[in-house]
């Protein structure tokens, strides 16, 4: 007899997928401000980023003074965790709603394993450069940085539609939907940012 795999365990009840998504999502943000304190300290004589370290605009005033506690980011870690207890009652209850609750978990924790992915390589990145592993300066302009990052998350959109079509799942189906709305965000970000600063 098969056992329960990890992704069936995270859906027979919303406590899981809940302390999953606050466990990584909290994670993110303290991984943030763990990257923009070294960027600070050390790594911006060598490594400078146009504008805020942070690219959400909603927490660049949080994670530009290093605020270990967000009142921002605890109204949203609330709203988010509601969300994923309601959608989990709509799929119990309403049979032709039953894709919703896997993929918006999908969504929330596939997208946050593409960014802890971006987390450690800048930490990995900035240790290197604090030991010396970087000499002179370079500037990152605020568009190049906004495209690279759409490019990222495309990619892991495509990797999580490959594999939700291998699977036939609406939790990676719903990793690729966030995956490839954040990158187009981003996208729009840079052109709007190139726009603005055409001159």
């Amino acid at each position: 007899m098969l056992k329960p795999s990890m992704a069936d365990n995270l859906l027979k009840s919303w406590v899981p997928g809940v302390i999953a998504w606050v466990v990584i999502y909290v994670s993110d943000y303290y991984c943030t401000i763990a990257s923009a304190r070294l960027y600070q300290e050390t790594i911006k004589a060598h490594l400078e980023f146009e504008g805020s370290f942070e690219l959400n605009p909603v927490f660049r005033a949080d994670i530009d003074r290093l605020r270990w506690v967000s009142p921002r980011f605890i109204v949203l870690l609330t709203l988010t965790s509601l969300m994923l207890v309601l959608y989990w009652y709509l799929s119990q209850f309403a049979p032709y709603l039953a894709f919703a609750y896997p993929a918006l978990l999908g969504s929330f924790l596939l997208m946050e394993c593409a960014i802890h992915m971006r987390h450690a390589r800048s930490l990995y990145q900035f240790r290197g450069i604090r030991r010396g592993g970087m000499t002179g300066q370079c500037f990152y302009k605020r568009g190049f940085v906004l495209r690279n990052t759409a490019f990222e998350m495309l990619s892991f959109g495509v990797l999580f539609l490959v594999i939700g079509m291998l699977q036939r799942s609406w939790f990676f189906a719903g990793g690729t939907f966030a995956c490839t709305l954040t990158a187009l965000k981003h996208w729009v970000l840079a052109r709007k940012h190139e726009r603005a600063h055409a001159t």
